[in-house]
Formats: C-alpha cells, structure tokens, sequence
C-alpha cells in the first residue's frame, strides 16, 4: 500500500472476514464439528477475534462472538466497537474452514452480549455474516431491535 493510501471498505471487510476465518480454525468444536471464529474491529482499528469453546455438558459452550467480547473486554475495550464478522462451518480433510453455504448470523444470546459492547459505547456496529461465497450484512440494531441494555437499568 502506498503511503497515505487507505484500503478499501471492501478490503477491510474482507480481511476482518479473514480475521474471523482463522479465529474459526482455533475453535474448539469436538462436539457439533461446526467451528465459528468471530473479529471485532474498533474504531482505532484494532482487530480482537474469538472462538467457539463447546463444552460436554453442551449448554455450557461459549460462542464465538462472546468469546471476542470477553477478549475485548480483558484488554480494556469497553467503547469503540464498529465491525464484527462472523464465519462458520466445518473442518475440511486439509484442515481448513469450509464455510456454510448460508450466512453465519450471531445466536441471540450473542447479539445481547454485542450489544452490551455496542452500548457502551454508543455504536450500532455492522455485522458481516460471512458464508462460503461472500457474506451479508446488518447493522446490528436490525438483528436486535428494541433492545435491552445498560440504559434500561437507569
């Protein structure tokens, strides 16, 4: 890149695709085989990613938007969230994510626990739910509308 070029939005949604790509291939998923990495970028710019972490007893499994949330939060990032991305879907023979054919939307309790981020910090990210052929994308206020948070508690 140049110096003073800016990549492209569509760059930027792409490498945090990527992000959430290999977040996924360091999931834990012996149960489903459905590995899920998620990449929350900042407005700084900073990328923070997490993983799926399933558990025997599988109501206990952590997903991989808050597990992103968890890692943020132990870095002191409670304010600034703009992007997630999401990509999903099971390990290849070679070992690389084969992605759903179908977008990968955050479960509900994964859109309350982005929302609380997104609070926080007054922000609406957009979410990109990546699929094997490209993604989709909503701010997250349309995947959550009416939402509950922090001001609700005031």
């Amino acid at each position: 890149m140049e110096c003073g070029a800016t990549m492209s939005d569509e760059t930027m949604t792409r490498d945090l695709l990527e992000a959430a790509r290999g977040a996924a291939l360091t999931a834990y998923a012996p149960y489903s085989g459905f590995h899920v990495g998620a990449a929350f970028r900042f407005d700084d710019g900073t990328v923070i990613a997490g993983s799926n972490f399933e558990n025997a007893s599988y109501g206990l499994a952590i997903c991989a938007e808050t597990a992103a949330a968890i890692a943020a939060n132990l870095q002191g990032r409670r304010t600034g969230l703009v992007e997630v991305a999401i990509m999903g879907g099971p390990l290849g023979d070679d070992g690389a994510l084969a992605p759903t054919a179908a977008p990968v939307t955050p479960c509900g309790r994964c859109r309350q626990v982005m929302n609380e981020l997104a609070q926080l910090g007054g922000t609406d990210p957009v979410v990109y739910s990546g699929h094997a052929t490209g993604w989709i994308e909503h701010r997250l206020s349309v995947l959550l509308p009416a939402a509950f948070g922090p001001a609700n508690l005031e």
